[in-house]
């Protein structure tokens, strides 16, 4: 249908205003910066358990799949980021400064990963819409409920490791185009479904070691209470009802 690449791409572009409203919020709120971090750790592991292994165990029911390769994927993509962000850590601090770190650029590849699960993101609205006009939709519409908490996620993790606004504003557009460029992408070709479930594999690595390893543990490096706790408790349930309802 003539109308199906117009829909694809005005429910990216619907996307790309939901990042940018969350990432406005994040720097109207800068000196609750530690809550709003508590909140994404959250949001990153409710992402990687209710969104992202859901979508790759029915990719493999569907095709019969072995299990073993996707969650292969998984651990390279978390390791592939521990490595690099302790490789990068090494490299440009003393020894005796490591127990705080908040090199920019490490912030930066954490913006980087989020970009590029918010890429895979455009690619499942495109994706959805080669089984049916209907999938296509629920999926952007699930994609769309939760990236208003992705732009929140870029505008901290980069603030938060001492980058400028500048930057963080750059990297936050560049959050809000990757689904946008995604979605456009699928318009050319096919995906395999098995490669996205190695795909799907590679993100969930990268998302749960920004939430679990760095996000969490700097919400409560100077700040530790009760709320943040909570608030971490709610960014789970956040995107539970979320992917419940959609």
């Amino acid at each position: 249908m003539r109308e199906t690449p117009v829909l694809i791409v005005l429910l990216a572009l619907a996307t790309a205003l939901s990042t940018f409203l969350g990432g406005v919020v994040a720097f109207r709120n800068q000196h609750q910066i530690h809550a709003l971090l508590g909140f994404t750790a959250g949001v990153l592991l409710g992402v990687v358990a209710f969104d992202v292994f859901p979508e790759m165990f029915t990719l493999l029911q569907a095709h019969h799949m072995p299990p073993v390769a996707p969650l292969v994927a998984f651990v390279v993509g978390f390791l592939a980021f521990h490595i690099v962000e302790k490789l990068t850590i090494l490299h440009y601090t003393h020894e005796a400064a490591y127990a705080k770190h908040t090199h920019p650029l490490v912030g930066v590849l954490s913006a980087l990963a989020l970009m590029g699960h918010r890429f895979a993101d455009g690619i499942g609205i495109g994706l959805g819409f080669q089984v049916s006009p209907e999938m296509g939709v629920l999926v952007a519409i699930a994609v769309i409920a939760h990236d208003f908490s992705d732009g929140l996620n870029t505008v901290s993790l980069v603030l938060r490791h001492n980058n400028t606004t500048g930057r963080a504003r750059l990297l936050l557009a560049g959050d809000a185009l990757a689904p946008v460029c995604g979605a456009a992408s699928t318009l050319l070709f096919t995906l395999p479904e098995p490669v996205l479930v190695l795909y799907l594999g590679v993100f969930g690595g990268f998302l749960l070691y920004i939430g679990a390893s760095d996000i969490l543990p700097q919400a409560h490096s100077q700040h530790s209470s009760v709320s943040t706790i909570m608030l971490t408790l709610l960014g789970v349930l956040f995107i539970f009802i979320i992917t419940r309802l959609t």
